[in-house]
């Protein structure tokens, strides 16, 4: 039997079969061990699978991730985790092997707030460097050459260099797909709503991911969120 096991799979409903079903963790796990769930899920859902692997004597961390395909090939993860000190203390040198930026940022479900306050600044930054690219492309500016002055600017960045880059390239096949940050979006506005929070940024990411998802491109990358620009853009537009 392992001492720690990790999940990470796609939803709440999924970790939840895993951690709690009929075949779950919780009749397999022994006492004493540690389940550390990495995948973004709500928070109350972990902090519910805490409560009753608890029961048993199972530790349980949420760790949610950032850092792409990339950041999981290369161990630079940044991990965000929600559990108690001594447990995070148990799990943090076999998070060293996965990540770069470790931080425990409180008790369980912390690690999901924080993973849906990252997903939340992520995709407004990827909607308005998408809508800055497609305006200068209208205008009859490069875009290629306007992401190049404005990563020399204040508004330089991973989303602008990760992404802004796939739309100018037009590649939207080498990432995360896009009907996963949908899922992520839906956490996100369900928090906002439990606590009375205007996010009118993420309600308008929503609509253009929901738009991107009904053209069939939901397991495109978010850098095809410009195409949904485009759509929306009348033929006389451009000068």
């Amino acid at each position: 039997a392992c001492d720690v096991v990790f999940t990470i799979v796609t939803a709440s409903g999924d970790f939840e079969q895993v951690a709690l079903g009929a075949d779950g963790l919780i009749h397999g796990a022994r006492p004493g061990s540690v389940v550390v769930d990495m995948e973004t899920i709500s928070p109350a859902v972990a902090r519910a699978a805490a409560k009753a692997l608890a029961t048993k004597g199972i530790d349980m961390l949420d760790a949610p991730v950032s850092g792409g395909p990339m950041g999981a090939e290369q161990a630079t993860l940044s991990i965000m985790v929600g559990g108690r000190p001594d447990v995070f203390a148990r799990v943090q040198p076999l998070f060293a092997c996965m990540g770069k930026t470790i931080t425990r940022v409180g008790d369980t479900g912390a690690g999901q707030v924080t993973k849906a306050c990252n997903q939340l600044a992520l995709l407004v930054t990827a909607q308005g460097v998408a809508e800055a690219l497609h305006l200068a492309q209208r205008l009859g500016v490069d875009p290629a050459k306007v992401r190049e002055v404005m990563l020399g600017g204040v508004p330089a960045g991973r989303v602008l260099e990760i992404f802004g880059k796939r739309m100018v390239e037009r590649e939207f096949d080498n990432g995360i797909d896009t009907r996963l940050y949908h899922k992520d979006l839906g956490i996100v506005l369900d928090l906002a709503h439990q606590a009375q929070v205007p996010v009118p940024g993420a309600a308008l990411v929503m609509q253009q991911i929901n738009a991107l998802m009904s053209q069939g491109k939901g397991y495109q990358d978010l850098g095809a969120l410009i195409t949904v620009l485009e759509g929306m853009s009348g033929p006389g537009a451009h000068p």
